[in-house]
């Protein structure tokens, strides 16, 4: 029986969708229980062929990876993993790294304010969602289903992946009060998956 069953049922589902395709993984030196500063203790990167491009970004922590520690049988850990896709540029080699950041920084958020995300739930940021793109447009974000991987059981409880989708400003704001799942429909008809793009502008009409 594995030690690790959360992560284990995490990685079944993404060999579903991904095969045997060995991901970039970034670690974590110190667990989050330990001291350490990251509540994420890994993340996998995938290249992903299309419609559009891009890298898929997928964390490992949120949920509970090893033992069962939460009283609700129902639900692992937060009942979520963060799950993030970049559009990849042509000739990209290396999957850009402040998207694992951005994992990072959302469950520290959620692991010392006890506030949790759910699909149409918005935040805005304080700048960029880009560390190294400061003049970047995507300054707010909202969370839905991860559309490939949707929801999964563990041996722990359930969990569904929950996607971070850049947004302008704009669109941030069109997207509150409830209108979260129109604006996401809307801007899949230009980035399929939900994919984000740092580089563009608003694509809504003011």
């Amino acid at each position: 029986m594995s030690d690790t069953p959360g992560w284990s049922a995490i990685d079944a589902a993404l060999r579903q969708l991904y095969g045997n395709a060995e991901p970039r993984h970034l670690g974590t030196k110190q667990p989050w229980a330990l001291g350490g500063p990251d509540p994420l203790d890994g993340i996998s990167i995938y290249e992903h062929s299309g419609p559009l491009p891009h890298w898929h970004y997928i964390g490992y922590g949120m949920s509970e990876l090893y033992e069962k520690n939460s009283s609700d049988p129902e639900t692992s850990g937060w009942g979520f993993e963060f799950t993030f896709r970049l559009i990849r540029r042509p000739n990209e080699s290396q999957p850009p790294l402040w998207p694992a950041g951005l994992l990072q920084e959302l469950g520290r958020y959620v692991f010392d304010s006890g506030k949790w995300f759910e699909p149409g739930h918005t935040m805005k940021a304080s700048g960029s969602l880009a560390a190294d793109r400061p003049e970047s447009a995507i300054r707010a974000m909202v969370f839905t289903v991860d559309p490939e991987l949707g929801e999964i059981a563990t041996p722990h409880g359930d969990l569904r992946f929950l996607q971070i989708v850049g947004l302008t400003v704009e669109e941030y704001q069109e997207a509150r009060g409830g209108n979260a799942a129109a604006i996401l429909d809307h801007l899949s008809r230009y980035l399929p998956l939900h994919v984000t793009d740092i580089d563009r502008g608003p694509l809504i009409a003011h």
